[in-house]
């Protein structure tokens, strides 16, 4: 069928649009859409870019074989990772002990040290970084920024920040990869939990940091971690009260609704407070111990859940992680073992260290009180 004058002129039109778009950007480069729906213009190869996040790194691995080689600056905010995953990646990328340090996003953003730095481009996390002017600023200087998120909304967030790094870095392939994995998995849970009815869906506190002060209770609200908990068919019960993702509930309250299970998160940076410790550089007996010193406490103890032994414990470092599918099954477990006795986290976490981390995720990520 011959193309009728309109439908000529449609495509000379669009064909017109698409020319004066790419004449907009500069000689070798490329647009980025960031997680604040900004259009960034970044190189089209870029040589080099910093993080303000440790935990990148894990992402990095997931799409580089060496994942430092992209890497301008970093926070050095190892506690992030722990010592035993930083140990990890050192021992493997040695340059990385010598690469130029970047603030952290957990406190108040440098310029300065990014101007330093020199990248090509500043990733940066949603929801912190750098004020508008101070983006302005980098730009000016030939610094593109681009705004990730792995932690505040990882469902809605994370396919598009891992693919933003894989784009940033030359590993695309890897990213898309590692995608179709992770989706993959997910689908099977979603398509299990959305036959339950309301009434199946346990109540589940999760303690966030626990046992790093003397007081109860560092807990999740809607998004981050919170909608794992949902996901997966429990109900969490930091939802019907906190607002916001993360926050404090009174010990009170969750006695008063006395959860069905209990899923503490600790990690190496509990240690010196004597609080939950696993993850890297923790075997099963020394975390399995650590989650009973925790449950023992007053008010936790009196829950239905310790009591039952509907108790786990949470390597922090795997929270809202690049890897979170891991902890994402082992909920699933945990919360509803008869309808996921196929799923086995632990496989998961093989196949991901084997097929796709540059730096293997090794140690105790998670454990029962059973």
């Amino acid at each position: 069928m011959c193309p009728t004058k309109r439908t000529t002129r449609l495509a000379a039109l669009c064909g017109l649009l698409l020319s004066f778009a790419a004449a907009l950007l500069p000689a070798n480069a490329a647009e980025i859409t960031d997680l604040r729906g900004r259009k960034v213009t970044v190189p089209d190869q870029v040589r080099k870019i910093s993080i303000d996040d440790g935990r990148y790194l894990v992402a990095l691995s997931l799409v580089q074989a060496d994942p430092v080689k992209p890497l301008a600056a970093w926070p050095r905010d190892i506690h992030r990772i722990g010592d035993a995953t930083y140990a990890q990646f050192v021992e493997k990328f040695p340059a990385l002990r010598n690469l130029p340090q970047v603030a952290s996003s957990a406190g108040a953003f440098s310029l300065e040290s990014v101007l330093s730095a020199a990248p090509d481009v500043a990733v940066v996390s949603l929801g912190g970084g750098p004020t508008d002017a101070q983006v302005a600023q980098l730009q000016a200087a030939g610094i593109a920024v681009v705004f990730i998120d792995f932690f505040n909304q990882p469902f809605e967030n994370q396919e598009r920040s891992l693919r933003i790094l894989g784009q940033l870095t030359g590993g695309s392939a890897k990213a898309e990869s590692f995608i179709e994995f992770r989706r993959q998995h997910l689908e099977k849970i979603s398509q299990r939990v959305a036959k339950l009815p309301a009434s199946a869906r346990p109540t589940v506190f999760l303690e966030a940091h626990a046992g790093l002060t003397g007081d109860c209770c560092n807990s999740v609200g809607p998004g981050n971690v919170g909608d794992y908990i949902e996901f997966v068919g429990g109900h969490n019960i930091g939802a019907d009260v906190l607002k916001v993702p993360a926050g404090k509930l009174n010990l009170e309250y969750v006695m008063s609704r006395d959860p069905k299970l209990y899923i503490a998160t600790g990690g190496v940076h509990l240690e010196k407070a004597g609080g939950l410790v696993l993850g890297a550089g923790y075997d099963a007996a020394r975390a399995r111990a650590a989650l009973q010193k925790i449950s023992k406490r007053q008010g936790i103890a009196q829950l239905s859940a310790v009591k039952s032994g509907n108790t786990f414990g949470l390597a922090h470092q795997l929270v809202n992680s690049p890897i979170d599918i891991v902890v994402i099954e082992a909920f699933a477990t945990w919360v509803h073992p008869e309808l996921f006795k196929d799923v086995d986290p632990a496989k998961t976490l093989d196949e991901i260290n084997k097929r796709f981390l540059a730096v293997p995720y090794v140690g105790t990520g998670w454990i029962g009180l059973k």
